[in-house]
């Protein structure tokens, strides 16, 4: 039942980022394009996106348990970092150069175009060396406090 309702999901966030046309980079190039084709667009998507957050959380936060796990996963974290923001900064600059957010991109997988597939390669080589990164830091501080 868990994986049903996670398809049911997956197919309503693709058909909504379809819809909205969240798909096309020149509707996020034009998002910021303030002189030229600008397109106000995004903003809504946007802000229609965080008002059914903001109620659904209000709704599912007051029932006790989740429906499908033992507890509800909240970040637990209530202060900025600089890992936060920095992820945040690089998160803003890939979605601004290349035009595709990752969760919206997924659904273009369908499209067959080149560039979504660079940019997936591009998301997960990103994702895989920072993991590698990450662990080499670990690995370094480690050996220094020795």
């Amino acid at each position: 039942m868990k994986i049903l309702f996670g398809l049911i999901s997956g197919i309503i966030f693709g058909l909504g980022i379809s819809i909205s046309g969240m798909m096309n980079p020149a509707k996020i190039f034009n998002f910021f394009d303030f002189f030229g084709t600008w397109d106000p667009s995004l903003a809504l998507v946007m802000a229609a996106a965080l008002s059914v957050t903001a109620i659904g959380y209000r709704f599912i936060l007051k029932q006790k348990l989740p429906k499908f796990e033992a507890k509800f996963f909240l970040p637990e974290k209530k202060h900025l970092d600089a890992k936060l923001l920095i992820g945040s900064g690089i998160f803003g600059i890939g979605w601004g150069i290349s035009g595709f957010c990752p969760g919206g991109v997924l659904p273009a997988i369908f499209i067959g175009h080149l560039d979504v597939y660079i940019f997936i390669a591009s998301l997960v080589a990103g994702i895989l060396s920072t993991k590698l990164l990450t662990k080499m830091l670990k690995y370094q501080v480690a050996i220094s406090q020795n």
